[in-house]
């Protein structure tokens, strides 16, 4: 595809989702099974039986989060969704836990299609008040949405991650629903409205035959009540307290949304998630994580305007927030630094070392990079190193009083997680800029433009970064952790006065920078059209110690042409991926 003018990638609406409430009608719906594993039983379930949705008139029709859950007794769920590389199609595994031993089952090819979740996954029909079909629709279901126990003897917390990734280069996806709890099946960001005049409605919802066939689940609907209410963003203004929970930044949930995550970030970009208060740990209310960057359009806002410029105003660059902890399956070493230089010898022992790796670039398009510059043309695009493990990556900062960067330090540990060694790995440095404002670790990667013959045309600026899990790229390597700590620039990277700070990139995430930030793109003024590579380079001074230091370059084919002031670039696919 080409394109010739400035455009910024979109980002999923900070989600929240209906919390799933313990209610009599579920706990009829999901008998006890005494914690016996005889089984895997999947069961749709209404939470309410009304909801009501709000259609703005400035903004008309209404996205269809109705309360359906998908309940899982028995067993858990869980879903393995790889691909070899990116010739390969994407396919999915089933984790069957009988009789204490977990054995894989290979779902049919074509099950899935990406890492957004099982497409189609239910059949939803509306009827009007007359008994008349007014809507019938498909939707996916990304099996780790905003979800809850149903049983007060679940498990307290679920081990799958909080969201479906959509970044194009997604390598390996666990999904799951957690015995004896419930994931919510609305579509979210990849769902579009419906156009609905105000008025009430009768919502039918069924899971489409082939999964009900696939996993065993009974054809039963689940029937809510759909009132459809129009409102106005003029008449709400300076009234944001009486706006219900439907209009609010939590409405357009589906994929994006966690128990509770510290604070929504998918990539580092020029702000930070609006404001809102922390939910309950298993209402999937809270902000999300992990939801990467793909090409898949976020559902719009449905915010009255005054709620709109009070989160605007509440929107900061700067990042020195400490972060809420998320549950998971396993604990990472705290992200506090330690604020004390390492004492005694460095040492690198041979203990399990991060591998990091790198994927193409994406979100390639000719922009005026940073600002505004007259008589310059910049190709911006979006980068993402990750950590393949089997061991995180661990740097801490620290600064003598009145200097302005840090000395670094890679940190080792042992299988415990007890650290066993430290070795000096560059330096720190304060990045005053808007969409930073926080501490960069140098050397972590490097972005070159390569000519045809690989020969380096063009360097960019970017040269430091601030390390954040922002995106889940494979949670099916050795000891990835699907619930990390530090998912923004909120929980990492420290303020100006920092006097130490600790950045870790956790084993199965990667860290991307979007093509809006300042350094995330190429001088190219001068550079004559024609083909060229677009190389991602991990640790390119090769000063962190790594398991394997040749496979951190990535490479992105395009082709550059147009007319200065007018610069076009072309992306072909990479391999199976079209993704620009």
């Amino acid at each position: 595809m080409t394109r010739t003018r400035t455009t910024r990638l979109r980002r999923p609406l900070l989600a929240g989702a209906v919390a799933v409430a313990v209610t009599a009608g579920i706990a009829a719906a999901a008998p006890e099974r005494a914690n016996a594993e005889t089984g895997l039983e999947l069961s749709l379930v209404a939470a309410t039986t009304s909801v009501t949705l709000t259609s703005w008139k400035e903004e008309p029709g209404v996205y269809l989060d109705i309360g359906t859950y998908l309940t899982a007794e028995g067993m858990p769920l869980e879903l393995k969704v790889t691909r070899k590389s990116y010739k390969d199609p994407v396919t999915v595994t089933q984790t069957v836990y009988e009789g204490g031993k977990a054995t894989a089952r290979k779902l049919p090819p074509g099950t899935v299609k990406d890492f957004s979740g099982l497409p189609g996954f239910v059949d939803i029909t509306l009827t009007d008040k007359a008994g008349k079909k007014v809507l019938s629709r498909s939707e996916d279901f990304c099996p780790n949405n905003a979800s809850g126990r149903v049983r007060p003897d679940a498990p307290a917390t679920s081990k799958y991650p909080e969201s479906c990734p959509t970044n194009p280069f997604t390598l390996g996806s666990v999904w799951g629903v957690e015995k004896g709890w419930a994931a919510n099946t609305y579509a979210g960001s990849y769902t579009e409205p419906v156009q609905l005049p105000a008025g009430t409605y009768t919502a039918n919802v069924r899971v489409a035959k082939k999964y009900r066939d696939l996993f065993g689940i009974d054809g039963k609907a689940a029937t809510v009540k759909v009132t459809v209410v129009e409102r106005s963003f003029e008449e709400e203004e300076g009234t944001t307290e009486a706006v219900p929970r439907s209009a609010r930044a939590g409405e357009h949930a589906g994929h994006d949304a966690g128990h509770r995550a510290p604070g929504a970030h998918m990539g580092h970009g020029p702000g930070h998630a609006p404001a809102q208060a922390a939910a309950p740990a298993t209402s999937g209310a809270g902000p999300s994580y992990n939801v990467g960057h793909g090409p898949l359009t976020a559902a719009p806002p449905a915010l009255p305007w005054a709620l709109k410029k009070k989160q605007q105003a509440a929107l900061s660059p700067r990042a020195g927030d400490t972060g809420g902890q998320t549950d998971g399956s396993r604990q990472a070493p705290a992200l506090t630094p330690l604020s004390k230089r390492p004492a005694g010898k460095p040492s690198v022992p041979a203990v399990p070392k991060p591998d990091l790796r790198s994927l193409p670039a994406y979100g390639i398009v000719v922009s005026d990079g940073d600002k505004d510059i007259p008589g310059k043309d910049h190709l911006a695009f979006s980068a993402n190193v990750w950590n393949a493990g089997p061991a995180q990556l661990v740097v801490d900062g620290f600064r003598s009083p009145g200097k302005a960067t840090m000395d670094a330090y890679q940190y080792f540990y042992d299988a415990k997680g007890k650290q066993v060694g430290y070795t000096p790995t560059g330096t720190m440095e304060w990045d005053p800029r808007p969409g930073h404002m926080h501490w960069h670790f140098t050397d972590f990667a490097s972005y070159r433009l390569l000519k045809a013959d690989r020969k380096e045309a063009v360097r960019s600026g970017k040269e430091a970064f601030c390390l954040a899990n922002t995106d889940a790229v494979d949670y099916t390597v050795k000891n990835a952790n699907w619930h990390p700590n530090n998912t923004d620039l909120a929980t990492a990277c420290g303020e100006e006065n920092s006097i130490s700070v600790r950045e870790v990139l956790d084993v199965g995430s990667g860290d991307t920078y979007t093509q809006d930030l300042p350094g995330q793109s190429f001088d190219i003024t001068d550079v004559p059209n024609g083909t060229y590579y677009i190389q991602v380079l991990a640790n390119p001074e090769k000063r962190l110690k790594e398991t394997d230091l040749g496979n951190n370059s990535a490479l992105r084919k395009i082709v550059l042409g147009g007319k200065p002031g007018k610069r076009t670039v072309t992306v072909p696919p990479h391999d199976l991926v079209n993704a620009n």
